[in-house]
């Protein structure tokens, strides 16, 4: 199983200095991947544990690419309805382009209210907006001789790297569908097997439908503070088929990221 952990681009840990450390350490021991999450407009009523202090997700991720050269680089995941599709899509292949192929690109369609009315973005429209920019995307990243056209305007989607894997969040049926339709894998929350078991076992049913192979399984959640209860939920989700473990992972410093990362990489030997 591969492992790896968010870096906080959030909150009172989100400073250049920390977030360099985090990321210089966990490439240093090898752990497999680092990401970044998305909010834009936190109202203040729910800010506790961030202040309401978010470092965009994907300049985030820009800036840790220059400063490592191995190490996994992804979002967990990114609001797709609240960005413009053709800038999203610009910023995607970017990223890609500079981190030499390493980005993870997470998706989801968002759920919080007051972020959607700060932005103007109607949230009963979120998903429709999630599958409309999702198939823009993929146009771009696939098109012939990189002309994409939008608006009836024909335009170079230059550079055009290879489309980094899309892994696709929520545990809803509308998200399976996604996931199926769009995604490379899928990115649910948690390491409850309870929860997992009907929707994996729905997802591959959705996959056979669609005469594809079952997207990879990526969780993302905090692990129990005991080793044996971590270990246990780890290798219980393995068993299920899922492939990679995101920690949330939680730090006032680089010190207590590094014993962060240090007891994910035994963790992972421990349960491969």
């Amino acid at each position: 199983m591969k492992i790896g952990t968010t870096i906080r681009n959030m909150g009172p840990a989100a400073t250049r200095d920390c977030m360099l450390a985090c990321a210089r350490a966990a490439e240093a021991a090898a752990l497999d991947h680092i990401w970044t999450v998305d909010h834009i407009a936190i109202p203040p009523d729910d800010a506790e544990g961030s202040n309401g202090r978010y470092l965009d997700p994907l300049a985030s991720l820009a800036f840790l690419a220059a400063a490592t050269s191995r190490i996994g680089l992804g979002i967990a995941v990114l609001v797709v309805p609240y960005r413009p599709a053709l800038p999203t899509a610009k910023w995607i292949a970017t990223i890609q382009e500079l981190a030499g192929g390493r980005l993870h690109f997470g998706v989801g369609p968002g759920w919080m209210k007051p972020e959607f009315r700060a932005l103007g973005v109607p949230h009963a429209a979120r998903g429709r907006l999630t599958d409309e920019t999702l198939t823009f995307i993929q146009r771009c990243f696939s098109a012939e001789d990189d002309v994409v056209s939008v608006n009836g305007q024909d335009f170079l989607f230059r550079p055009r790297p290879a489309m980094p894997p899309l892994y696709v969040g929520g545990m809803s049926e509308a998200a399976l569908q996604r996931a199926v339709r769009f995604g490379d894998g899928w990115l649910p929350i948690g390491l409850d097997t309870e929860k997992l078991q009907p929707r994996i076992k729905r997802l591959r049913e959705l996959a056979e439908a669609a005469g594809r192979e079952c997207p990879e399984i990526i969780t993302l959640g905090s692990l129990p503070e005991s080793d044996d209860a971590a270990l246990a939920g780890l290798a219980a989700c393995a068993e299920l088929g899922v492939s990679q473990f995101i920690q949330s992972s939680r730090y006032d410093n680089p010190t207590q990221f590094e014993a962060t990362v240090e007891r994910l990489l035994k963790l992972r030997d421990a349960v491969a």
